[in-house]
């Protein structure tokens, strides 16, 4: 995102953020808990403010489960306003709200922002929801969990579940004599192997910032568990503590390793995914949402075979278990209380009966248990492989920090983060640039 864009838009959140914290107490709302208001069903065409591309599954789902819902309630329309872009999407959906002009249903994370909105009674209970669905048990524990804010409240249905693994070419390892790292301290060594052969060892898109501060966010998942970054954006920890340092150190050592290809910082996901699926890179940090490209015929026949993939190397004295690593159920879909009325309840009572299915056909995997993803027929056997371990993963989620940080604190941590692993900054001169960063914009 170009300078001027990024500031612009970091203004525009501050502004609808001071904007939401001085109306918010007048903003009218109801219930969040009455979920089973009493009335008729009056169609009338409802909306939903997205952050989703608009041909994917769920955009493509739920047109689907709309327009069946409108052929037995006539006048009924689902209106989506869809704006993909995720920096454009936060800029909108923070000034809707501050104005409390948010429609029926609208994307959101489990934001502090969000959090605002919700414990203003902006936005209806999903647990209460769920449960008088009587579709709370349907529900993967994960992919609720990565809805909840930290109190453990959910306000947010999932509509996805995906498991990020870290795919490698098996015969790139072979060539090497290279070993898949057995913990995260592993890694440097893993990189130094395949670099002594030619190879590169891992494919990064830094472009778009989000994969690198994946890796930011393993070692202290690993050792001081979810807790830290919950306490890190809530000022109540800091990036000088054991798990932050020890993060800084390893990203600092990836680098030093030449763990990612040359010019790492200017490739984009198309080209990173390119070298893998080519051959010159030896592994790929990426989720489920490319299986098609992974894990079919769609793959280049000359990799293909080699292709494999492993979770989340662990450390020792961990705090988390194996299998819980970055298992990630997308954005949420809030529900507005202010418009919630006995037409979207029922719109969402048969929506949500109505989405496992349809959306598991497509290959994809549900959110819930109670449908089984089609597996297409040219699928190789990873792809199964890795719908079967949905089944296996732990409560406890790695979060992404890009949905977690203030979008201030955010930016400058994927900006250091580059010069970090590039060598050009110390890991104490980050970890005092992004202490100092944090305490900066901390909400007190």
């Amino acid at each position: 995102m170009p300078t001027t864009r990024k500031a612009a838009f970091l203004a525009a959140a501050a502004a609808a953020a001071l904007a939401l914290s001085s109306c918010g107490g007048t903003a009218p709302s109801a219930d969040p808990a009455n979920v089973n208001p009493e009335g008729e069903i009056a169609p009338r065409e409802i909306s939903w403010l997205l952050s989703r591309p608009a041909d994917g599954g769920v955009i493509t789902a739920m047109q689907q489960i709309a327009e069946e819902y409108s052929e037995d309630h006539p006048g009924f329309a689902l209106n989506l306003i869809t704006t993909p872009d995720r920096p454009s999407y936060i800029q909108k959906y923070e000034t809707l709200a501050a104005a409390n002009k948010l429609p029926e249903l609208f994307d959101t994370d489990a934001t502090p922002f969000a959090q605002k909105l919700a414990g203003q009674g902006r936005m209806v209970d999903v647990d209460v929801l769920l449960e008088d669905l009587d579709m709370a048990d349907d529900y993967r524990e994960a992919a609720l969990n990565y809805q909840r804010f930290d109190d453990g409240s959910l306000y947010m249905v999932p509509f996805e579940f995906q498991l990020e693994f870290f795919w490698y070419n098996s015969a790139l390892f072979e060539e090497a004599g290279a070993e898949i790292p057995a913990t995260l301290d592993d890694f440097p060594q893993m990189c130094e192997t395949l670099r002594a052969q030619g190879i590169t060892p891992i494919a990064l898109d830094g472009q778009d910032q989000w994969p690198l501060e994946r890796y930011m966010a393993y070692y202290p998942f690993r050792m001081a568990g979810p807790e830290y970054i919950q306490d890190l954006k809530n000022g109540e920890a800091s990036f000088a503590d054991p798990a932050g340092r020890a993060a800084a150190e390893w990203l600092y050592e990836l680098g030093q390793a030449g763990c990612f290809q040359d010019g790492f910082s200017s490739t984009g996901y198309a080209d990173a995914q390119a070298l893998f699926t080519s051959g010159r890179a030896a592994v790929y940090n990426i989720g489920t949402w490319e299986l098609s490209n992974l894990a079919t015929e769609a793959l280049d026949p000359a990799v293909r075979d080699s292709i494999d993939y492993f979770t989340l190397p662990t450390i020792d004295g961990a705090v988390t278990e194996d299998n819980e690593y970055v298992t990630p159920s997308g954005i949420g879909m809030a529900v507005n209380t202010r418009t919630y009325d006995p037409l979207v309840r029922d719109f969402l009572a048969f929506a949500l009966e109505r989405y496992p299915e349809v959306y598991a056909a497509t290959g994809a995997l549900s959110p819930t248990t109670t449908a089984e993803t089609t597996i297409p027929a040219d699928a190789t056997e990873l792809y199964p492989r890795a719908v079967e371990q949905a089944d296996e993963v732990g409560p406890a989620i790695a979060m992404p920090w890009d949905t977690q940080l203030d979008p201030a604190t955010n930016t400058r941590l994927q900006q250091e983060l580059t010069l970090l692993v590039q060598g050009e900054i110390t890991p104490d001169e980050f970890i005092e640039t992004m202490d100092a960063t944090l305490a900066e914009n901390s909400d007190d």
